[in-house]
């Protein structure tokens, strides 16, 4: 009993600790490797002809109807109206 009693402040101090935040990994920004792509921003459309896109890649023509379906690991290559490779990216 007289251990109980001896125990009872520091059950009550654990009471008062702050709790660990855990900390958040952030996802890979960039699992498409669409970064690595970058330099063909600009470039004529020609140049994906000599090129081999990862499987599940999209050429998006201007105007062109696609899914909204956002899959961090498709590579995304979105041709301008002028021609040229306006946006790399992964969605």
């Amino acid at each position: 009993m007289k251990q109980l009693l001896l125990a009872l402040p520091l059950l009550a101090l654990a009471g008062c600790v702050q709790p660990v935040p855990v900390p958040v990994e952030e996802p890979d920004q960039d699992l498409c490797r669409a970064a690595a792509l970058q330099g063909l921003v600009g470039q004529p459309r020609t140049v994906l002809s000599t090129m081999m896109l990862p499987a599940g890649s999209r050429v998006i023509e201007p105007g062109q109807a696609v899914t909204m379906d956002y899959r961090a690991d498709r590579l995304n290559v979105e041709i301008g109206t002028d021609g040229r490779i306006s946006k790399v990216g992964c969605y």
